[in-house]
This record gives C-alpha cells, sequence and structure tokens, in this order.
C-alpha cells in the first residue's frame, strides 16, 4: 500500500490521492509512466513526479525515517508489508494506569519468528536497546498508553520508528472494542490458561509474583506473549480490508 501513497507528498491530500485512484492510477510507477494522462495542474504534477522518485529511493534504502516524518501517523498502518522484515509488534503490562505512580512489569516483543519478554527487576533495562533495532512498531493502543508508558520510564528512548497503532485503523474498517473482543470476532483463540484474562489480571498476577508465586509470573508472560504473537495475526487477517476501505474511500 505504500507505494500507491501519495498523501506523504506535500500539497497532496486524502481528496487529491483519491481523485489522482480514480483515474485508474496507484503505483508510483503508474503515475511516472502515465502522467500525461492525469488530470490535475501540471505545477504540482512535476511536484508529485520530483517527490515520487524522492520516495522510491528513500523506500529501496528502507528509511524508515523519511516515511516517519512525512507520512501522517494515522496512515502508518500502508507501510507494513515493505517494513514487515523489521517489525516490533509491542505490548506491555504494569502495576496499573497512571504513568506517574505505577510502573511497567512487563514488555513483550516479538518480531514475527519469535518472542522477548522483558521483566521489572530482571532484564526490563534491555529494552532500550531491544527497541532500537527496529523500523516498525506495532501495538494495540500503544500511542496512548504503551508508548508513553515505555517513555516515561526510558527517555532515553527516542521512537523514531514508524508506529501502526492498530485500534485506530480497526476501528476504520468496522472492527471495534477492546483486542481480546477483536480477537473473538476474528476466531482468534486463547490458550486454556489465559482465556478470559484481562489488564486487571495482568496486575494480580503481578502482585502474586511479588509475594514469591512464580508460576503467577510464568502465566503473566504467557498472556502477554500471546497477546503479541495475535497482534500480527490480527493485522496479517484485516490488511486487505484495511487497503480496501483506503482504495474506495
Amino acid at each position: 500500500m505504500l507505494n500507491n501513497t501519495y498523501i506523504h507528498i506535500p500539497g497532496v491530500g486524502k481528496s487529491l490521492e483519491q481523485k489522482i485512484w480514480a483515474q485508474g492510477i496507484h503505483t508510483w510507477e503508474e503515475f511516472l509512466e502515465m502522467e500525461d494522462r492525469i488530470s490535475i495542474p501540471s505545477t504540482r504534477k512535476a511536484i508529485i513526479c520530483e517527490e515520487i522518485k524522492k520516495s522510491s529511493e528513500r523506500l529501496a534504502a528502507k528509511d524508515y525515517h523519511f516515511f516517519t516524518q512525512c507520512l501522517p501517523s494515522a496512515e502508518h498502518w500502508r507501510t507494513y508489508p515493505l517494513f514487515s522484515e523489521s517489525v516490533a509488534f509491542v505490548d506491555i503490562e504494569t502495576t496499573g494506569l497512571s504513568q506517574r505512580r505505577d510502573r511497567i512489569t512487563v514488555i513483550g516483543i516479538y518480531d514475527g519468528r519469535e518472542s522477548k519478554t522483558y521483566v521489572k527487576d530482571i532484564n526490563l533495562d534491555d529494552i532500550v536497546d531491544e527497541l532500537s533495532k527496529y523500523r516498525l512498531l506495532v501495538s494495540f493502543n500503544g500511542a496512548r498508553f504503551d508508548i508513553p508508558f515505555i517513555k516515561s520510564e526510558f527517555p532515553e528512548i527516542e521512537f523514531k520508528q514508524l508506529h501502526i497503532d492498530l485500534m485506530y485503523p480497526l476501528r476504520r474498517i468496522g472492527y471495534k472494542g477492546g483486542l481480546k473482543n477483536i480477537e473473538k470476532i476474528l476466531g482468534i483463540s486463547r490458550s486454556e490458561d489465559t482465556e478470559g484474562m484481562t489488564g486487571f489480571d495482568a496486575v494480580r498476577l503481578w502482585k502474586q509474583y511479588e509475594r514469591g508465586d512464580k508460576d503467577a509470573l510464568a502465566k503473566l508472560i504467557k498472556y502477554t506473549n500471546e497477546d503479541i504473537v495475535n497482534l500480527k495475526t490480527i493485522l496479517e487477517l484485516t490488511y486487505p480490508k484495511m487497503v480496501e476501505k483506503a482504495l474506495n474511500a
């Protein structure tokens, strides 16, 4: 979807992007090949052509900073297929909802192949180096919760990556509610151990672990790992609908 995108180009909004698509011009390559057929002012057309060439160069170089800066954050989902080789699906657990009073207990990272877990007072500080490895982050409600919480505890993390907060593109295609509700709608099941668990259960499990219950930590980690693995499943199941919605808006 990224190389179908024009709204990252200065002066191009969604209405012009839709106008370009409506003329049967979808990809950057098609625009350059058929620019003479596109009915928009020549000056603007020339600017778009130059920006397409620049965008193609930046994409070939996997320059995620370029797209982070020029692509509206609500449209970062468009980058997924072309940056999925360097993606981190991210989820955190905390002692509560307040960034001032509460602390992160667990951070889960899934790169599409392997899950990694970072735990308070064990290896949580390693998350600073881990997050720097990725060009693209994917979360659910992460823009309002996970990322600000991580920034609060680790201000040295700059978060220059592309970031897909799945909650918003999912809403646009009709999937509302929390992560667990969307999993059920899509037929994604949880393990018997974690079925029905919520964030409040995650807080309770951490408190049990602090009282010496190691099994509680194991269950908490399992719950977090299912969250991050399911994020990938949800994104890949719904991505075609996101594309269809964008192209036919």
